[in-house]
């Protein structure tokens, strides 16, 4: 995923000795054996998101036959989030021998950066590129108690995180974390409205994001008592979103809720 130094042992082996190395990128996979100094033995062939159900099942006919195949991803875990999720479960279901060599892994290390609880935490892929998918999958997280991880690409990273200050709340702590384990890693930390204005600048590399759990959540809330403590608050001359936000807090609605509901009451 990162630096080669990083490379165990029994990676060098198993490229210098696999019978196939299936490669999420074939150049890529013969550049990181080059700058280990192994030579790469077996057949190398190509093994991404588009053709992994097409050549899974060749590959498994193969190891059934005794070959040694090594799949090898970009940036990550094989199968967490990356290919390799159909052959691991095609060679399950045949009942042949998997092993993984544990490597750096974005998911872990961004949340052992985050400085946020790890004891419980959800990893949730990548983030819904579409608004209203992010839309409601954001809604899900604000009572998730749970530290959540989730990746994004670059180009939408702005967007996201400005959708989920929206959604979750500009002071809701999260982390950025770019290029984990890589020459130009970097990590930024604190609430999402601050996050989403610095990523306007455009943001590159690989991205990993980290957002702390909700805080607990008084169900016994109702929407009209929200609207009465609300519009109490405005009343005293508070402005009518922060009165919204602060009667939504520690609660399962969201200061938008509270604030149309709000409008609604007057009308």
């Amino acid at each position: 995923m990162g630096r080669p130094d990083d490379a165990s042992a029994r990676l060098r082996e198993a490229l210098a000795t696999a019978n196939v190395v299936a490669a999420e990128d074939t150049r890529r996979t013969k550049a990181l054996a080059a700058s280990l100094g192994v030579e790469i033995t077996g057949r190398i062939v190509s093994y991404y998101d588009q053709v992994e159900a097409a050549r899974a099942p060749k590959l498994v006919a193969e190891i059934g036959a005794g070959a040694r195949v090594l799949l090898v991803t970009d940036a990550g875990m094989p199968s967490v989030s990356d290919p390799g999720y159909r052959l691991v479960v095609a060679c399950a279901d045949e009942g042949l021998r998997i092993t993984c060599l544990p490597g750096p892994s974005a998911v872990t290390t961004a949340l052992a950066l985050s400085a946020m609880p790890s004891e419980r935490f959800a990893f949730d892929g990548f983030a819904p590129r579409k608004p209203g998918a992010r839309h409601d999958w954001l809604s899900s997280l604000r009572t998730e108690q749970r530290t959540v991880v989730f990746f994004e690409s670059p180009h939408r990273l702005a967007q996201t995180l400005a959708d989920a200050a929206q959604v979750l709340g500009d002071d809701r702590r999260a982390a950025v974390c770019r290029e984990l384990t890589k020459t130009y890693e970097e990590v930024r930390r604190g609430g999402l409205g601050e996050l989403a204005q610095w990523a306007v600048d455009g943001v590159r590399g690989e991205i990993t994001v980290v957002v702390a759990g909700a805080a607990a959540v008084d169900e016994t809330a109702s929407i009209d008592d929200l609207v009465v403590q609300a519009q109490a608050s405005a009343d005293r001359g508070v402005r009518l979103k922060d009165a919204c936000a602060d009667a939504a807090a520690g609660t399962s609605f969201s200061k938008r809720d509270v604030y149309q509901a709000v409008l609604a009451a007057r009308e």
